[in-house]
This record gives structure tokens, C-alpha cells and sequence, in this order.
């Protein structure tokens, strides 16, 4: 995309394997490498998928540093040799439209990762404005581990998908898991309720994953929620351990899980933030909770918060976030407890990234001991 947005008319998947492979559902990710060194556009594509290869679906893109600025496509496609051919019918939707702003049209061709149900493409857009060309990254979460398992038994659900978050229930409000696997025991048919933290956009879909049970119960129950000793993720007081359904206890305590923290820093999992702010997102919470109960077993113990950056902004306006970042984090802890004395803090701006930019992992928390 150029200017201030664009988007575009046609898009074209090509699998890795001639065989034809459904890619119906909800892909998220980004449009970056349009010549626009610090732009980025967060992307959701919904697609459809009939027997007879017909595609039906929806194409939405924001700004991304400007998500009010947006367009919303409706799309069809024919099956091909290659993959699909995907069609603009007609805009749906368009918001902060200005004069001096337009969405470009052209075509993408597509790369079909099965493995991690991935597409990546490059786009070549119509010659209108300072439109060329673009990259997409879209990721879709999809069951990847077996549907069905025996009831009782401990199991390990994967799932694909991009900075994956698990929850309990449609709201979202209870927390299960971060990442693309969940170790558990489940009694009965349960569904979890999964989002992506890659790219997020103000239309990201929640994405149900059921897994049937042998031998349990038919009706789904929620999942266990994540808690620290007497206190849920909201702060609410946790029921004590007999409480929770007999059919989805916890898996039975095993050796004690690793530390948290060791001398060389550690990026801590889904501590997250809004766009430009060092305002936390309520996704941040299961990891900090788990230091801070790491920190208030271990009284003796002092740390370093540093916060970090992308590239995306003015380089001095990055060094102020990542600071403030990291105080997000430590006013966290203290809350939870934990001495402010035993914390110290710093940010390195956008100068030490992880991935190549622009990739929201670099905007992180990185913590360790304090020598």
C-alpha cells in the first residue's frame, strides 16, 4: 500500500503442492515492504469455500497506526491450476476517507505454508498515485492435533496461528493458555475460544476449537482459568481447587515449572501493549501474574524491567515509550505486591530489535536479574 492507504482488486493463491487445499476460514496478519519504509497495514481476509471451488468472502484492512482509517471489500474467486483467483466485487464499507487518501487495486499471488496454515504473497499493484507493491503475511488458527481424545487423559492441543491466545469462554474474560500448544486433562467436549495476537485488528475474529471426548460427558464446560493463589485474572476471589468441575481438574502437579527469570534476560510471553501507548493489554495479565508469584516466593530476589520498541515512529518518541513501558510493568508488580525497591527499570527504544521490522514482537519486555 502507499499514501496513506490502499488495498486491492485481485489476489491469486498458489498452494505448494498441486493438490487443491480449502483455505475457508479467518486470516490474519499485515501488509508491509510497500516502499513506505515505516508504514504497515494490519489485514483480515474471511474466506468461504464451496465444493465446486467458488470462493465467497470478505477482505479488511486498517492503517496501522491509524486503525480508524479502514476499508472492508467484498470478494469472490474460481478455483485454478495454481490455487484461487480472488475478485473485488464491490466496497462494502470505508472509514477516514480524505482527499488526499486511496486504496490501491492489483493482484497478490500467495504462498500456502500448510505446516504453519500460512500465507505469504507478494502484490503488484496497478500503476494509479505511487501504488506498486506490497508483502502479506496471514496466519489462520486451525486444530492441528488430534480432534478427539480420551477422556481423563493427559493431552496437549496445537493449534497453527500467530501469537495465539487461549480463553475459556466467547467474552473473553477468562484466560486459559498463550501460545500454540495447552497441556491439559479434559472429562467431557470442550470448546476454547482462541484469537490472534498478530496484527490485531478492530474486526480480528474469536475462532472456536471444540475437542471431543471418549468416554466423557457430552455438554461442553468451560475451561479451567488460569489463577494465582487466591485471586483470579480479574482479581475476583478463586474458588477453592474442589470447586472446579470434577471433569476438568488440572493436570496433577509435577515437578515444579521452570523460572521465570534467570540472569540473562527473558522476553516475557503475550505482555503486550497498545499501539504507541504504554498502556497493557488485558492479554499481558497471565504472564505477569506468573512473575509476580515468582517474585513474592523468591523475597530476596531484584530485577531489571527493559522495555523495547519496533522501528515504526521517531526514534527519540520510542526511547520515551520503551521507559515507560517498562514502568507499566513494574506498577503491575507492585500492585500485585511485590517491593517497588526490588525493581529497577530502562528502555532501549527501537534499538535492539528481535525481528526484522515492522513485527510486533519487538515491541516487548525483556526481565532479569539484577546484578
Amino acid at each position: 500500500m502507499k499514501n496513506v492507504v490502499t488495498s486491492l482488486l485481485f489476489v491469486a493463491f498458489a498452494a505448494l503442492s498441486g493438490q487443491a487445499q480449502s483455505l475457508s476460514g479467518v486470516w490474519q496478519g499485515v501488509e508491509t515492504d510497500t516502499g513506505d519504509r515505516d508504514g504497515y497495514w494490519p489485514a483480515l481476509l474471511r474466506v468461504q469455500q464451496s465444493k465446486s471451488g467458488n470462493v465467497l468472502g470478505v477482505l479488511y484492512q486498517e492503517v496501522g497506526e491509524a486503525p480508524q482509517v479502514s476499508v472492508t471489500f467484498q470478494i469472490r474467486a474460481t478455483r485454478t491450476a495454481g490455487g484461487l483467483q480472488l475478485e473485488h466485487v464491490r466496497k462494502l464499507a470505508e472509514t477516514g476517507r480524505s482527499p488526499f487518501s486511496y486504496w490501491c487495486d492489483g493482484a497478490i499471488t500467495f504462498t500456502y505454508d500448510a505446516a504453519q496454515e500460512r500465507l505469504t504473497g507478494r502484490a503488484t499493484y496497478r500503476p494509479v498515485g505511487d501504488c506498486d507493491h506490497g508483502t502479506f503475511v496471514l496466519y489462520r488458527v486451525k486444530l492441528k492435533s488430534a480432534a478427539t481424545v480420551p477422556a481423563g487423559a493427559e493431552t496437549t492441543i496445537r493449534v497453527s496461528g500467530r501469537n495465539v491466545l487461549w480463553y475459556a469462554d466467547a467474552e473473553l474474560k477468562q484466560p486459559v493458555a498463550t501460545g500454540n500448544t495447552y497441556r491439559t486433562r479434559l472429562g467431557q467436549t470442550t470448546t476454547f475460544y482462541l484469537t490472534q495476537g498478530f496484527y490485531p485488528t478492530r474486526e480480528s475474529a474469536v475462532i472456536p476449537i471444540t475437542v471431543q471426548v471418549e468416554g466423557g460427558l457430552l455438554p461442553a464446560q468451560p475451561a479451567p482459568v488460569a489463577t494465582l493463589p487466591g485471586r483470579t485474572i480479574s482479581g475476583v476471589p478463586a474458588p477453592p481447587p474442589a470447586a472446579l468441575p470434577p471433569t476438568l481438574r488440572p493436570v496433577a502437579p509435577g515437578p515444579p515449572a521452570a523460572p521465570v527469570l534467570s540472569e540473562r534476560p527473558v522476553v516475557l510471553p503475550t505482555v503486550l501493549f497498545k499501539l504507541g501507548s504504554p498502556e497493557l493489554l488485558p492479554e499481558s495479565r497471565p504472564a505477569l501474574q506468573q512473575l509476580a508469584a515468582e517474585l513474592l516466593q523468591r523475597p530476596g530476589l531484584r530485577i531489571l524491567i527493559a522495555g523495547h520498541t519496533d522501528k515504526i515512529g521517531e526514534p527519540q518518541k520510542n526511547q520515551v515509550l520503551s521507559e515507560q513501558r517498562a514502568e507499566a510493568v513494574k506498577a503491575f508488580l507492585v500492585q500485585a505486591g511485590v517491593a517497588p525497591d526490588r525493581i529497577r527499570t530502562t528502555g532501549y527504544g527501537d534499538a535492539r530489535p528481535l525481528h526484522p521490522s515492522p513485527d510486533a514482537r519487538n515491541r516487548r519486555v525483556e526481565v532479569s536479574e539484577a546484578k
